[in-house]
């Protein structure tokens, strides 16, 4: 085999590309993965999950020194001083370390990195441009993990100065007086919330009726009043129309959804968080015949493989939620199979996770997607203002919800508002993968003090029998 010959190249090197290249280098294979940024990790390492986690981190720290909360334990700080230059030096030497320690996962697992814009050329065939190892390559298999951009709306230019979507988002160099967050969802709510709690007036608007569309209702109406309360306010149902930059900040019109009178809005920011589309322009895929759908995503079968043999895509690119936990599942299943093993994602399992303070998780179904299904379900809930170890932690907000079927009292749902969600939601997923029942988890014993604990009452209060409610 030439240097310039593979067993498989994938192209894209974040979360889904990355964990791929090491697991099929594990499984032998001779392993080439390119990537255009000069960094590994795509979009969750460098300008996504990773700093944005970061800053959500810092902020938080910083608005509990500022608002008092710490004093209210017995720790004061006297006057608090933000240092956004120092805050944002912090998060990029997070997000370096990580990148360069998957260069050092590539180079012990032996797999050729290329630097430059990948297109397929053919089947077994791509050619890298741009970069520094410009050139043809063929291998055996191909594997598309190149991942998602964000969208925009009609009569929306992003600049990332003015008008920014996430990645300028994460940049900027000083706190605006108003921000206009376009959209409720993950990234728009965790954006908006970093800049609330450094001083930014930051209103967020949304076409649907609702924040966070997809999650479970009820967790999301609390959240609402959450984030009002923490600062932020929202319009619902409404429609940007347009977003201008001028010199000074950004104006932008608005109207109710269904139509009517507009409005002008002036703000320092407009972060434009109205999801991401796949990252798959410029790939050759039309030249060569992949397939893709309605929605311009690649459809692929139940190996991970397009509609040319041996070209398979996994991740932001195929159907699925837009997540890099998805995406990692998503490439150690695909080669796999390509390797001749077992390889399986259950969809219903991957979490959904919101950042913020409190945090929401949920996994599984909720109980809109039940009662549309025309499912019989059990409800628990238990609220954390009930739990003695986040009473201890000052973070008593919020609460647990599991959904059960009426009949076999399987879970089929988890929804979570408060600290620490996205952790705690982790032992749901794992009693659901194994088919677990409600009163499977209620008799399992948990460690107290815990805030895992209200996932045990929660269990209970599906048959009604919650001990501390």
């Amino acid at each position: 085999m030439s240097e310039n010959s593979f067993d498989l190249i994938i192209i894209g090197a974040g979360p889904g590309g990355y964990v791929a290249a090491i697991r099929a280098a594990q499984l032998g294979m001779n392993v080439a993965c390119v990537e255009k940024r000069a960094s590994l990790g795509g979009t969750c390492l460098n300008v996504g999950c990773i700093p944005s986690k970061a800053l959500l981190n810092a902020s938080e720290h910083y608005a509990d020194a500022a608002g008092g909360t710490l004093a209210a334990l017995g720790v004061d700080v006297g006057a608090v001083k933000l240092d956004l230059p120092t805050m944002m030096k912090g998060k990029d030497t997070i997000v370096t370390g990580l990148t360069s320690g998957i260069d050092f996962l590539f180079k012990k697992n032996k797999i050729t990195r290329l630097q430059g814009t990948a297109r397929i050329t053919a089947p077994g065939k791509v050619s890298v441009s741009d970069g520094d190892d410009a050139g043809d390559y063929t291998a055996e298999k191909i594997l598309i993990a190149s991942g998602s951009h964000a969208s925009s709306l009609p009569g929306i230019t992003i600049d990332e100065t003015r008008i920014v979507s996430s990645t300028g988002g994460l940049t900027l160099s000083s706190v605006p007086r108003k921000m206009v967050v376009i959209g409720a969802g993950y990234i728009g709510l965790e954006l908006g919330t970093v800049w609330s709690r450094l001083g930014a007036e930051v209103e967020v608007i949304e076409f649907l009726p609702r924040i966070l569309p997809g999650m479970d209702d009820e967790i999301a109406k609390k959240f609402m009043a959450m984030a009002k309360k923490q600062g932020l306010s929202f319009r619902l149902k409404t429609a940007v129309k347009s977003a201008k930059a001028t010199k000074s900040g950004v104006t932008l019109t608005v109207e109710p959804a269904g139509g009517g009178d507009t409005e002008t809005i002036k703000a320092d920011i407009a972060l434009v968080a109205v999801g991401r589309h796949p990252a798959t322009d410029g790939l050759g895929l039309d030249d060569i015949g992949v397939a893709l759908s309605d929605r311009g995503r690649i459809k692929v079968d139940g190996r991970f493989e397009t509609s040319v043999d041996d070209i398979y895509a996994i991740g932001d690119v195929i159907d699925g939620p837009m997540l890099a936990h998805k995406a990692e599942e998503d490439g150690v299943a695909a080669v796999e199979m390509m390797a001749g093993h077992a390889g399986h994602v259950d969809y219903d399992l991957v979490p959904g996770i919101v950042y913020t303070a409190p945090e929401v998780a949920t996994l599984g179904k909720s109980e809109d997607a039940l009662k549309d299904a025309g499912i019989a379900y059990k409800k628990g809930s238990f609220p954390f203002s009930a739990n003695s170890r986040a009473r201890a932690q000052g973070h008593s907000d919020g609460f647990v919800k599991i959904l059960a079927d009426a009949e076999t009292d399987r879970v089929l749902g988890v929804h979570i508002i408060g600290h620490e969600a996205g952790t705690i939601i982790h032992e749901c997923a794992t009693a659901m993968a194994f088919g677990a029942s409600s009163e499977d988890i209620a008799r399992t014993c948990h460690g107290h003090p815990t805030l895992n604990e209200a996932v045990k009452e929660a269990a209970l209060a599906v048959d009604g029998r919650a001990i501390h409610m």
